[in-house]
């Protein structure tokens, strides 16, 4: 339940730039049930998938095995250690958890309050902070060269944490980050590329071609559609060059995992989607969860009809999209369901359906950006959440709990979140004032901002307008044959020079999805979440392996006990 509950509802960005940018106020009760609605669809669908997706032996869901051998560290610590381990490391991992977690409760003060520079500082920038360029290569809102943090809630903010992610893909992630971020992005910019001089080097917010911020108000008519003659009065949209390529790069990534699962994965999926389909009794953990009672079918019927009909019932009564779009969104997230989730549990690779849904109802009602950021939230957020919950059930399966506690705790806590959700962010906007604007530093809402950005990207302007042919950033669209080309070549590296280990690590889908992460990720929290991804995956796994084997997740997993970390799981950023 806790962990149901963690995480913030991804549609309250919906209500929170509804209320900010676009100034107008949701009522409470359509506000929470469009929250609840768009969290627990999903949930519905999750029941159809058991049978492929949990039951299976074959569909491991990597990501929780993590959990499990965490759990079992924490209860069973002395019935299982080695006694080997015993005597070179003498401390045992429970008591090393408790001293991690001493450690990081006092050291989260001084980032968090007594010294907040420590949070995130630039040195370089610190020499002359009156130089503009200096600014924009070594700020830590700039592109990061030469910055410093020292916050764990910084790193873990987009990336997750640093310790959990293999070396192999912190090295893929750093090459796309240099590539991007010190590279393309500055050679664009001071090339003046799309007249982009006249912009920040980076920024989630969205300009006019005098590089102020664009004001989307002056396109828009009284129902919030877009106005096109003032639009062309007005003038085009302009994005940062990062911003921009994060687009271009997101578009790649799609077709970069789809082509590189068949490449690398294809056989290993159909030979396990065929065993999923026969294979439910033959796994030990099936055996052992067979002495209790599933949740009835029904039992998510019902709840996905309910949340359905609420949903349609919030759509049409709240303005927010008309009603049978919903029927749409769903479609795309189910169709998408069964594929991504044998995907996501056998690669751990999670395919997101963000810029799916974004681009489709921008082009089948462009215009019209609450339509948009309404549509994305059930197509995108109603995949994810029931791989969410089947990843919770696979969990569940591991550890032995009750699939009907299960299903009651995951809803209960799912429900309660939501409510939370909305009273929290209700309170946050009526009593900060001028909240997550650039009038307020302490509190900038960097995804609230992107997903306000995107909203006049792909709704109010709309695809066709902005990257359509003869648009501004109509080349961006070959992202997404770069993104399916370039898995091939490394595949065919891969075949063609077998005895080149490091071939087999190239991984474009990890290198283009993690680097799209920025903006609104800081190119800042990229330098040091790998610089402490190589003292912990590579210098103390290769030098400490077994230290690094018996406490290293531990370490990990020990800041999200006490620190009040929003750890987001979402499986790619809001483009």
């Amino acid at each position: 339940m806790a962990a149901t509950a963690a995480g913030t509802a991804y549609a309250i960005d919906v209500i929170t730039i509804q209320r900010l940018f676009y100034k107008q106020t949701i009522h409470p009760g359509i506000g929470i049930i469009f929250l609840i609605t768009s969290q627990i669809l999903g949930y519905g669908m999750a029941g159809i998938m058991r049978r492929f997706l949990v039951w299976p032996a074959a569909m491991i869901w990597p990501a929780n095995l993590v959990n499990c051998a965490l759990f079992r560290t924490l209860h069973n610590d002395k019935d299982n250690e080695d006694d080997n381990e015993r005597s070179h490391w003498r401390t045992s991992r429970l008591k090393f958890f408790f001293l991690a977690f001493l450690f990081h409760f006092l050291w989260y003060w001084f980032p968090g309050y007594i010294f907040p520079v420590l949070s995130a500082f630039s040195w370089i920038c610190m020499i002359k902070p009156d130089n503009i360029l200096l600014s924009q290569l070594t700020g830590i809102y700039g592109l990061g060269i030469g910055s410093i943090e020292l916050d764990w809630n910084a790193w873990v903010a987009f990336l997750r944490s640093p310790i959990i992610v293999p070396f192999w893909a912190q090295v893929n992630i750093f090459v796309g980050f240099v590539v991007l971020a010190w590279i393309i992005a500055p050679a664009a910019y001071y090339s003046n590329l799309w007249n982009s001089k006249v912009l920040p080097i980076v920024s989630v917010r969205v300009f006019n071609e005098d590089g102020h911020f664009y004001n989307i108000s002056a396109v828009l008519n009284s129902h919030l559609r877009l106005n096109e003659t003032a639009y062309k009065l007005y003038g085009e949209l302009r994005m940062t060059p990062m911003f921009a390529f994060s687009y271009g790069i997101s578009f790649a990534a799609i077709t970069a995992v789809i082509i590189h699962t068949i490449l690398y994965q294809g056989k290993t999926i159909i030979k396990q989607f065929r065993s999923s389909l026969k294979d439910n009794t033959g796994d030990i953990h099936a055996k052992l969860m067979s002495h209790y009672k599933e949740a009835p079918k029904w039992w998510y019927t019902v709840l996905f009809v309910v949340a359905f009909i609420l949903a349609a019932i919030v759509c049409h009564f709240g303005e927010l999209m008309p009603w049978y779009y919903l029927f749409l969104a769903v479609a795309i997230a189910f169709f998408f369901l069964l594929p991504t989730g044998i995907v996501q549990a056998v690669t751990n690779q999670a395919i997101g359906l963000n810029v799916i849904t974004e681009f489709t109802i921008g082009v089948a009602r462009p215009g019209d950006p609450l339509a948009n950021v309404t549509f994305k939230t059930y197509g995108y957020i109603t995949q994810y959440q029931a791989l969410l919950l089947v990843s919770d059930l696979k969990l569940g399966h591991y550890m032995k709990i009750p699939p009907r506690a299960m299903f009651i705790t995951q809803l209960t806590g799912t429900i309660i979140a939501g409510i939370i959700n909305f009273l929290t962010a209700n309170y946050l906007m009526n009593t900060i004032p001028n909240i997550c604007t650039q009038e307020n530093l302490h509190w900038t809402c960097p995804n609230a901002n992107t997903f306000f950005s995107a909203s006049i990207i792909w709704g109010a302007i709309g695809p066709i307008k902005m990257f359509g042919k003869g648009a501004t950033y109509s080349y961006l669209l070959y992202g997404f044959l770069i993104g399916g080309v370039l898995p091939i070549l490394g595949w065919i590296l891969m075949k063609t020079f077998p005895k080149i280990e490091w071939l087999k690590y190239i991984h474009f889908p990890i290198m283009l999805s993690a680097t799209a992460m920025m903006p609104p990720a800081p190119p800042g929290n990229y330098p040091s979440w790998l610089l402490v991804g190589f003292i912990f995956n590579f210098i103390l796994a290769r030098y400490a392996r077994s230290w690094w084997k018996r406490y290293a997740y531990v370490f990990s997993r020990d800041p999200t006990v006490e620190l009040p970390t929003d750890e987001p799981r979402q499986l790619s950023p809001d483009k």
